[in-house]
């Protein structure tokens, strides 16, 4: 089987969401309903590719404790498991959602230690499996021992081996790939990630002027995804918003593991920038309210990417201006 695209998880989580009616700190709840599903944002990734048809190879770091899950997930859908197992347990995310407003409140356990050597096994093997154009999504945070500069490290002998790199984190390992000699080819930092880039909270102006700047210092493809508000997407001659239609009363959890995937999809695919921004779209809305990370039919999703509005980037920024945070 050859492999379309490759995602790196180096801090995966096993999701466990517990359904409340209504959450209220302080108080004993009885939950509703409680779920386990294999996590972290390349898996989550992956899991969209593959539903979307794709062959994907996922690695990354597994702790050996408590596989099970993610092999059961590699196994249903067809992905290449290429993890690396040491020794422990991978850490837990849990998830509150409460059913009465919808919102998510998120608990993250610790997790692995890792330590560089085992990046450099996982480096290797992707420079091995790469070619021109391949393209390789780094997502997610840095477990505990891994310098801050992992990810401009990676980004860096992957774009040697001639891979394109799409790369989602936030806090320092964001701060120093964008700060690096050698750029992925593309990001998608959220709002609050891009503020916390920038240290100041952004207006939407200020949101389209940081993603010119990153795409302009080298990035072909910057998109900052703004939840409900949609998602800009700058590359090297348009600049788009992109608007899916609204939805009420669903769950987000995933939804922007979802817009990568897409965003991986229409790159591998090389469709346009318009065509880039509605299939993203389109993915990220057919999460929404889904058990896991799973995407409904290609059907329903080309469908939902059909809906998409698309508005040239200055005319949201200047329209959308006066609800910029004071």
């Amino acid at each position: 089987m050859s492999i379309d695209l490759h995602t790196v998880t180096l801090n995966p989580a096993i999701d466990e969401t517990v359904t409340l009616d209504d959450l209220r700190p302080g108080h004993v709840h009885r939950a509703v309903a409680v779920r386990h599903n294999a996590g972290g944002k390349g898996v989550n990734v992956a899991s969209c590719l593959a539903d979307w048809g794709l062959h994907v190879a996922a690695t990354g770091l597994l702790g050996i404790d408590n596989t099970a899950p993610f092999e059961a997930l590699f196994a249903a859908k067809g992905i290449l498991d290429r993890f690396l197992r040491v020794p422990g347990e991978t850490r837990t995310n849990i998830k509150l959602l409460d059913r009465h407003d919808g919102r998510t409140t998120d608990i993250n356990l610790p997790g692995l230690v890792a330590t560089p050597e085992t990046v450099e096994r996982i480096q290797a093997y992707l420079e091995e499996s790469v070619g021109p154009g391949t393209l390789v999504v780094l997502a997610g945070s840095l477990p505990d021992g891994l310098p801050p500069d992992t990810y401009a490290r990676m980004v860096a002998g992957l774009a040697h081996a001639g891979a394109r790199v799409v790369l989602d984190s936030s806090g320092e390992p964001l701060a120093r790939a964008l700060a690096a000699d050698v750029l992925p080819h593309c990001v998608k930092p959220n709002r609050h990630e891009l503020e916390g880039w920038a240290g100041r909270p952004l207006a939407p102006p200020d949101l389209l002027a940081a993603a010119r700047h990153l795409q302009g210092h080298g990035i072909p493809l910057v998109v900052v995804s703004l939840g409900a508000g949609g998602a800009l997407l700058v590359d090297a001659g348009t600049a788009l918003h992109a608007q899916a239609p609204e939805v009420r009363g669903s769950s987000t959890v995933g939804a922007g593991d979802a817009m990568v995937a897409g965003l991986a999809a229409g790159l591998h695919a090389g469709l346009g920038l318009e065509a880039v921004a509605r299939l993203a779209t389109g993915f990220a809305v057919a999460k929404l309210g889904r058990a896991g990370p799973n995407l409904p039919g290609v059907e329903i999703v080309r469908a939902l990417a059909d809906h998409v509005t698309m508005t040239p980037a200055d005319d949201w920024a200047s329209t959308t201006a006066t609800h910029a945070p004071h």
